[in-house]
């Protein structure tokens, strides 16, 4: 039995990001993630400016005039949202915890795939593979994926996204539009995301809180490290630490950039302090105009 703040808090995101589905997301999901092929459909009377190749001999010659083949595209996709829920992701300075902003974006974009009639399925991760939610269709089965976004209790707490590609690519053998929404605080990404998006198109959403760029001056403080799950002080009025930080975290950023551009792959980067909706609008935008 599900409890009823949950059922509430499900149902609130829900609303909230149907809103913006119709209002933005919909049309443009449409037109920048396209189907793998295309099938036939029907055999008509060839038009000026039909093209010969497509000429159907056999009706044509029964019929004693010209027939054309029409084929149209294979719309129908399978979308996976590979989702990271290690320690880090429990960490937020900025309303929300990163893993509640990466709850919401799951229901963008299952809703987006299911009005457009595609499958949608849920991979959850953290060092080990902590759920997976078989593609499928409805506004149910949004929901589900919702509330073990929100509410799945992992058991590991460190993050292995290579495990989750090679998983991946064992549970669906054709090609998907996979979503990996992390932090990426992890090394030895570039040989598995290689593979894997060999055969899916991937894109990357990473997420980021403020404060993991800019310590603040808060002297003296105890931190937690909830992936090692080690305590520690530091001194966070000396500004050499400050700055030392921030080199670090621009580094692993700069870094994790250069991998994803060198094997090609789309990128989004949430901001927790900058609404995601915006972010994801230039996203699409962007690929949009790439694909023309």
């Amino acid at each position: 039995m599900i409890p009823k703040e949950v059922l509430q808090q499900i149902r609130r995101i829900q609303i909230v990001t149907s809103r913006m589905v119709s209002d933005v997301f919909s049309g443009q999901y449409q037109s920048v993630f396209k189907g793998k092929g295309i099938e036939f459909d029907e055999v008509r009377e060839y038009q000026v400016g039909d093209e010969i190749r497509f000429i159907d001999w056999n009706v044509t010659a029964r019929m004693g005039h010209p027939y054309v083949k029409k084929f149209v595209e294979e719309r129908e996709l399978t979308v996976m949202l590979l989702l990271d829920l290690s320690g880090s992701f429990y960490f937020g300075t900025v309303n929300k915890l990163k893993r509640q902003i990466a709850a919401e974006i799951c229901c963008v974009l299952a809703l987006s795939a299911i009005r457009n009639n595609d499958k949608v399925g849920l991979l959850i991760f953290t060092d080990r593979i902590e759920k997976f939610v078989p593609p499928k269709k409805g506004l149910r089965h949004v929901l589900r994926i919702v509330r073990e976004a929100l509410y799945c209790s992992p058991q590991g707490r460190k993050t292995d996204i290579p495990l989750a590609l090679e998983y991946l690519n064992k549970v669906c053998r054709r090609s998907t539009v996979s979503f990996i929404i992390s932090d990426f605080y992890t090394e030895g990404l570039e040989r598995s995301l290689s593979i894997a998006s060999k055969r899916h198109d991937l894109i990357s959403i990473t997420i980021t809180d403020p404060k993991e760029i800019d310590l603040p001056d808060i002297g003296i403080a105890k931190f937690y490290d909830p992936e090692t799950q080690k305590i520690f002080s530091l001194d966070t009025s000396d500004i050499r630490l400050r700055q030392a930080f921030r080199q670090n975290a621009l580094k692993i950023m700069d870094r994790r950039k250069k991998v994803f551009d060198r094997l090609g792959l789309d990128t989004v980067d949430i901001h927790c302090n900058i609404p995601y909706n915006h972010t994801l609008f230039r996203f699409f935008r962007m690929r949009e105009r790439r694909l023309r």
